[in-house]
């Protein structure tokens, strides 16, 4: 039993700093995957050193996207670790041979916690949501399924579930970011909105998005050129624009 902190900073270089030099590093497999299954902060630093005993160890884990999708909840989008969490997701979602009913689980579930993430968390999870689509267009059919639910409650899928299989994601349909197209912040509204045309072939590049900081956004918006917009194309002649109004004989705008 480790303290808390003392699980965070060991896992935190564990990937880069331990298991390059072990001769045996699948010795950690039992380590890494208790860290796994313990929740929270842990389980999201646990991902790197099991990205590397899955991909070049061969380490099977049977419920590896069953853990992974569990660990998709509101905080996700507000974690220190959130850029390394979403990097290596990406990674495990690139493979073409996952079934449909797992991707169109994670893209849901994503998107329905994206209706409380912070703009800069969207403007990251839009793009990453197109990139799953473009990988595996058999869940498309989230997108072009005509006449989805009216409102949540008709929603088919079980956000409680935690088997994906069992979500029912693929029967749904993507309102959520149907609702994020109205936007409060622009640059949301805009990302959105490329899910109503087809989307290309090449994929988004998001390595830039993952680190994305409310005071980036803010700085952005703060150094745009302002823009004079005219308001009134003839001149105010009397209290309420008019040449002969009566107000004009006894109210001046001086």
């Amino acid at each position: 039993q480790l303290p808390t902190g003392l699980y965070k900073k060991v896992l935190v270089i564990l990937h880069d700093s331990v298991l390059p030099y072990m001769n045996e590093p699948t010795l950690m497999m039992d380590f890494l995957t208790v860290a796994y299954g313990i929740g929270g902060a842990i389980s999201l630093l646990a991902l790197n050193g099991l990205f590397i005993l899955i991909h070049q160890h061969n380490l099977e884990y049977p419920d590896f996207y069953k853990k992974l999708y569990s660990l998709l909840d509101p905080s996700i989008y507000h974690v220190k670790y959130r850029a390394r969490f979403f990097h290596l997701t990406d990674l495990f979602l690139s493979s073409s041979h996952l079934p449909a009913y797992l991707v169109a689980a994670f893209i849901k579930r994503l998107a329905r916690l994206a209706l409380t993430a912070p703009p800069e968390a969207l403007l990251m999870i839009i793009p990453f949501i197109c990139n799953l689509f473009r990988r595996h267009p058999a869940c498309r059919v989230l997108v072009h399924r005509p006449g989805g639910p009216a409102d949540m409650s008709e929603d088919p899928y079980v956000m409680e579930e935690k088997e994906p299989s069992e979500s029912r994601a693929l029967e749904s349909s993507l309102w959520e970011i149907q609702s994020l197209q109205n936007h409060y912040h622009p640059d949301v509204a805009k990302a959105a909105a490329v899910l109503n045309q087809s989307l290309s072939e090449m994929e988004d590049d998001i390595s830039g998005l993952l680190e994305l900081s409310a005071y980036e956004l803010f700085d952005k918006e703060v150094k745009k050129k302002a823009v004079d917009v005219p308001l009134e194309f003839e001149q105010v002649r009397g209290l309420f624009g008019k040449k002969n109004d009566i107000f004009a004989e006894h109210f001046s705008l001086d």
